[in-house]
């Protein structure tokens, strides 16, 4: 019996990846997963950049809407969540089309998620001491004595991550990728394609650009000063405008400003987005130019699945 095919379209915000998941898994009758971490808020659609209601209506969007702003929202959780979704699409033969910007979410679901091994916030607080007197890098150095395989998968700015894998060898003198290769995820048990889409950074900034432009004409202030006096979670403080527009109200710069430090954090979130999905080597990467319409990329996609011969591949 050959594997339950499910497709991937990954990449930076901005590059296209709603369009083309949407006719993608119109052409395959597919359902969409969300791999994104900001669009399961519920009170939060501009500035997350939902599907439009009318695209959600047609295709069956899940992970979308999930929780409220006041809930936090991880990867043990988006993991769950996700993997329920995939077996009912399944049930109903349908081909699970995920489709997002998260890498570490991508990471999660493809193979699995390091549950073992408690904490400490006494070596937390010593990690971290030794971070601030030594200096920015000096963790992820050490890292890379302990760990080296580890020190490639975490950005050297990535201090939160680098204090877990040190926090982890001190506890178990076992390096936490030694740890992770037992991990299970879908990875190995379906057919699955990964496709990566990306423009030129040129083009893609300006995207970006545009984009927060019409998030402020759609609203994106008055979302978030619709909800200002609600409590937050710290995941949902985290999305992009949400600290820059409450920065605006609370008056401590102007909305011009906010607006360009939206655009500044979002080109940088894309830059941090692709280095992670550069770092994975079962992406199939498709360059989308200028003039490219969504369908054309829909197309590229199914003569690549069709082409692939190999895992019990079969044809769309």
């Amino acid at each position: 019996m050959k594997p339950q095919k499910i497709i991937f379209v990954v990449g930076p915000t901005a590059v296209g990846k709603t369009e083309v998941a949407f006719l993608l898994a119109r052409k395959i009758k597919g359902e969409i997963i969300s791999l994104d971490a900001m669009q399961v808020y519920k009170e939060i659609s501009v500035l997350s950049n939902k599907p439009s209601g009318i695209i959600r209506k047609k295709i069956p969007h899940h992970l979308v809407d999930v929780v409220s702003i006041r809930q936090n929202f991880d990867a043990a959780v988006f993991r769950k969540k996700a993997l329920a979704a995939v077996k009912r699409i399944i049930a109903k033969r349908k081909i699970p089309v995920i489709a997002g910007g998260s890498g570490f979410y991508m990471t999660v679901l493809l193979d699995g998620i390091f549950k073992g091994v408690g904490a400490s916030e006494r070596i937390r607080k010593r990690l971290e001491r030794e971070e601030i007197k030594n200096g920015c890098g000096f963790l992820h150095q050490k890292l890379e004595r302990i760990d080296p395989q580890a020190a490639l998968k975490i950005h050297p700015h990535d201090t939160k991550r680098i204090i877990r894998a040190l926090e982890v060898f001190a506890l178990t003198r076992k390096p936490i990728s030694e740890l992770q290769k037992k991990r299970e995820g879908l990875w190995g048990k379906f057919d699955i394609r990964i496709f990566a889409l990306n423009r030129d950074r040129g083009e893609l900034y300006k995207m970006i650009d545009d984009r927060v432009d019409a998030m402020f004409k759609e609203g994106a202030v008055g979302e978030v000063e619709d909800l200002i006096k609600r409590k937050w979670s710290k995941t949902a403080e985290a999305i992009i405008g949400v600290k820059e527009i409450k920065s605006f109200l609370n008056g401590q710069h102007d909305c011009a400003r906010a607006r360009d430090l939206i655009k500044r954090n979002t080109r940088r979130y894309a830059k941090r987005q692709l280095t992670w999905f550069r770092r994975d080597k079962r992406l199939c990467w498709i360059t989308i130019g200028g003039n490219d319409k969504p369908s054309l990329i829909v197309s590229k996609i199914i003569n690549s699945v069709r082409n692939v011969v190999s895992n019990g591949a079969k044809e769309i």
